[in-house]
């Protein structure tokens, strides 16, 4: 790392979903009946959803997030050959309540102490988020939650960066954007946000337009290296 920092930001917008919460702990409570297939199935998962998401923003045919959700875990399971009905209702369900990565808390107080505006931006639905905030108590620490459902379409569309640009009423270059998803990163860049790609699992850099100002490993040293 080589210390880099951004100056001249006001608010902090994370992702959720992979940055905020572990999408890998959505199987945690049905590791028993998983057995050697929950790795397999958190990767498929997550893998469908993502890209069930950009197709449906391409062919202008959007369904909530939590639809999305359900429909990857659909094509996951079977493709594994796991059944059961009550299975797959739990491990649907345990979306709404994902660990936060162990760092987060302390990382959004230490923000909003510096004067920070905080807040949530991302694919998932009103319900989905505020269940997720509530669980892993980050409620006092956010000033709002922006849903994409508020564009009608998914992330990497420009709308949905717009979003956190309209609710804050600040410009693009004044919003430190957040992401472990590199495309997501790589996306608020050339939208003109200033971007920390939160590159948790030592991920390539991407060939696409934009690109972050500071790559970091976990969420701890972003205090450090923003600046209003």
């Amino acid at each position: 790392m080589d210390g880099k920092r951004v100056e001249g930001i006001r608010a902090c917008v994370f992702d959720a979903y992979g940055t905020l919460f572990d999408v890998n702990s959505a199987t945690a409570p049905c590791l028993h009946e998983l057995g050697d297939k929950a790795a397999a199935l958190n990767r498929l998962w997550r893998e469908k959803q993502l890209q069930y998401t950009w197709l449906r923003a391409c062919q202008g045919k959007h369904a909530d997030f939590w639809q999305v959700t359900a429909d990857a875990l659909d094509f996951a399971v079977r493709s594994l050959g796991i059944d059961g009905a009550e299975l797959r209702r739990r491990l649907l369900d345990s979306y709404l309540l994902l660990g936060a990565y162990p760092e987060v808390p302390d990382t959004l107080a230490r923000l909003k102490t510096a004067g920070f505006r905080l807040a949530i931006l991302s694919n998932g639905t009103p319900a989905m988020l505020e269940s997720a905030v509530q669980n892993a108590k980050l409620h006092s620490l956010l000033d709002a939650v922006f849903s994409v459902e508020q564009a009608g379409v998914y992330k990497p569309n420009p709308r949905v960066y717009q979003l956190a640009v309209d609710g804050f009423g600040i410009v693009p270059e004044q919003i430190c954007f957040v992401s472990s998803n590199a495309w997501d990163a790589y996306a608020a860049s050339a939208f003109g946000m200033r971007v920390i790609w939160c590159n948790r699992t030592g991920q390539q850099e991407e060939y696409l337009p934009g690109k972050p100002d500071i790559v970091l490993s976990s969420l701890v040293e972003m205090p450090a290296r923003i600046g209003p």
